[in-house]
């Protein structure tokens, strides 16, 4: 887990409270945001991600290496966090049911996708950490693997509900569900990306995987 770094303070409680001085150890954000920014002025202007050292990120964002190496354990933690900073944040799920909860989990998907089209930078990053073993496997540890455990989830409450068969294989349905987005937010990057594509293709599966009909 990464250890932020954080300058340590005296808060003094007042007299009303009755107590003495509380040591507190407030997060520097503009700092951290420094170092974000840092990063994606390199990326701007054209650096690949192999030549961005932390020596550099630290002379581009006017701090100190070991400032950055109390928030990053090293470059690939760091370059995540910018990514993160650049794609459209995970959604909150409604959880009134699995139906609900995966077209908000593809609509999030669609999102990342449009990002990608419209971001030369994202597109460029996305592109260079496929090169890079080492990064593309901390990325999907941090950020891949905890979204496919988290619909994974959906599918299971879901089956445990009876909104899908007990028989169905969970795997197997969230590749079903997520695979269309996918390929037309990463390989048919000339396909459309429609706000009701997220329904439609929920429903579509659904159609599939859910309760037989009775006789």
């Amino acid at each position: 887990m990464r250890e932020r770094s954080q300058d340590v303070g005296v808060v003094e409680q007042d007299a009303a409270g009755g107590g003495g001085p509380v040591r507190g150890r407030p997060r520097s954000e503009s700092v951290e945001r420094s170092i974000v920014e840092g990063v994606m002025k390199l990326l701007e202007d054209g650096v690949p991600l192999a030549d961005i050292s932390i020596e550099r990120v630290a002379r581009t964002a006017g701090v100190g290496k070991a400032t950055i190496y109390r928030r990053w354990s090293g470059r690939e933690e760091l370059f995540i966090d910018v990514l993160r900073t650049a794609e459209p944040p995970d959604p909150e799920l409604p959880g009134t049911s699995m139906r609900d909860d995966l077209i908000v989990l593809l609509e999030s998907l669609r999102r990342r996708g449009l990002a990608n089209r419209s971001s030369a930078i994202l597109h460029n990053v996305y592109a260079q950490m496929k090169s890079s073993p080492k990064l593309w496997e901390a990325y999907h540890a941090a950020v891949i693997d905890p979204r496919r455990r988290r619909s994974l989830d959906v599918l299971r409450r879901g089956q445990e509900n009876g909104e899908i068969r007990a028989d169905v294989d969970v795997e197997l349905a969230n590749d079903l569900f997520m695979g269309p987005m996918l390929v037309r937010a990463v390989i048919r990057l000339d396909s459309g990306l429609d706000e009701v594509l997220p329904e439609q293709i929920v429903d579509t599966v659904l159609q599939g995987l859910g309760p037989a009909a009775p006789r």
